[in-house]
């Protein structure tokens, strides 16, 4: 990343903005879930999609989805 903003590209400038509002935002109201509890039936399938993963199986391809939802 460039030493001073003004060496940066909108794109890179943007990115800084976003992050900075981002952690801003989070350290101000935290994470709204941090109290929530996470569901056996969700933890169980993350623990599947993660041992799947790990097995390096992937999901399906983006385009096949967007294409399927019709978000072209």
């Amino acid at each position: 990343m460039p030493e001073t903003v003004a060496h940066m590209t909108k794109e890179e400038l943007r990115a800084l903005i976003h992050a900075a509002v981002e952690e801003k935002l989070f350290e101000m109201l935290g994470d709204p879930d941090e109290e929530l509890e996470i569901r056996k039936a969700v933890r169980e399938r993350l623990a599947r999609q993660k041992r799947a993963v790990a097995a390096g199986e992937r999901g399906r391809p983006l385009e096949d989805v967007v294409r399927e939802l019709k978000l072209e």
